[in-house]
């Protein structure tokens, strides 16, 4: 079966971390986001996989390059102007267009039953099923009015107070006849909530809504993010160890996942779930609380604390610091002595002095360098990168 994957956005809402990744490539649990989406569904039958590019695809392509090593087999699309996602799997067509496939978001995390909802649009006759969940507040998503026979009468994206006529939301994801090309204009930004979806209801063409069960969400947000990262630890099988691990009398107490030669300093204390990259060094008398993830090459001083945080690459945490449900991107300093509040996003390659806060919600551009002793209470932009956080 045939699966398209769509992976052409900016990733504005999680700068300032998509400055240096693509959303589809941002890690989640040490491993790119997108890849987890393959690797689910590959388990739901779809082996043959086609990924649509625009923003930095090509480190996408070089992250996964032809499939076989996942058990599938990927070709690459590009989009050369953005063309929207309904023109995006339009520019993708000659790949598609032989039998029906399923789209979904590359930024999507999710644990749905995706064959289930492909045989259920087998045993029908509409151009398209979409996937539904019961949402509380669908105002960021498209929501639909269907019928006990799961045909969709009306269909609005992103309603605001007074629009919202149901709370059935779509995941974004969907199962599409080939038909559905004839729909679609060419070299032209289409999307498949704003555009082609009315147009098909207008013209009373058939599309139905199936209600899924399980985990969803497309990572669009640091909220966002940070739960499907709690979601995959949730997963950890129990305590797995690869090659060398070294300890001084920490306390451990799993599940955890620990990369090769990672090294635990004496009276430190790990409670899972945790994951931990590999060449990382936690010093003496740290304490890693449960949801956390600590990316490769990083290093935490002694006197350190993490909870529910996310490190990336070659990340320095300095002594008596305190790194509580934020997310740190690569090769950046923390400084002794700071305090990284809850819902903090930092970018690569940043220094924070000595003696910092940063306060809850702020967002660190990359490159800056913020003085010791310093009290951050607003976003802070480096204007040689963009500064939109809006959109996509």
């Amino acid at each position: 079966m045939k699966a398209c994957i769509m992976c052409g956005g900016t990733g504005t809402r999680l700068r300032p971390l998509t400055f240096k990744y693509p959303k589809p490539s941002i890690p989640i649990i040490n491993i790119p986001s997108v890849l987890h989406l393959i690797e689910h569904l590959l388990r739901e039958g779809f082996n043959e996989i086609i990924i649509t590019l625009g923003y930095m695809g090509e480190h996408i392509e070089e992250q996964l390059g032809d499939g076989h090593i996942f058990g599938v087999h990927i070709d690459y699309v590009y989009e050369k102007e953005k063309l929207g996602t309904a023109g995006g799997v339009k520019n993708a067509e000659k790949y598609l267009k032989n039998e029906p496939f399923i789209v979904v978001g590359g930024d999507h995390v999710l644990d749905l039953n995706l064959r289930e909802m492909y045989r259920f649009h087998e045993a029908n006759d509409a151009q398209v099923t979409i996937g539904l969940l019961s949402i509380d507040d669908p105002r960021e998503f498209g929501i639909v009015d269907m019928d006990i026979n799961n045909r969709i009468h009306r269909f609005l994206e992103k309603p605001t107070a007074g629009q919202i006529f149901s709370n059935l939301a779509s995941t974004g994801i969907y199962i599409c006849t080939p038909s559905i090309f004839e729909w679609i204009p060419e070299n032209k930004k289409y999307d498949f909530a704003k555009d082609l979806f009315p147009s098909m209801l207008a013209d009373n063409v058939k599309i139905h809504g199936m209600l899924v069960k399980g985990k969803w969400t497309d990572v669009g947000s640091s909220a966002a993010y940070r739960q499907a990262q709690r979601w995959m630890l949730d997963d950890l099988p129990g305590t797995t160890i690869e090659g060398n691990f070294t300890t001084r009398n920490a306390r451990i107490r799993g599940p955890l996942s620990i990369g090769h030669n990672v090294s635990v300093g004496s009276n430190s204390s790990l409670v899972g779930p945790i994951a931990i990259g590999k060449n990382t060094t936690i010093g003496e008398n740290v304490l890693i609380g449960p949801y956390s993830v600590i990316g490769p090459n990083c290093t935490i001083d002694n006197n350190a604390k993490i909870f529910s945080s996310s490190l990336f690459d070659n990340v320095n945490i300095g002594k008596d610091s305190n790194i509580s449900g934020a997310v740190v991107a690569d090769e950046t300093i923390v400084g002794d002595n700071c305090y990284l509040e809850n819902g903090t996003l930092i970018g690569h390659k940043v220094v924070v002095g000595n003696n910092t806060i940063i306060h809850s919600g702020v967002k660190v551009w990359p490159e800056i360098k913020i003085d010791q002793n310093s009290s951050i209470k607003e976003t802070l932009i480096n204007s040689d990168y963009d500064i939109n956080c809006e959109n996509s």
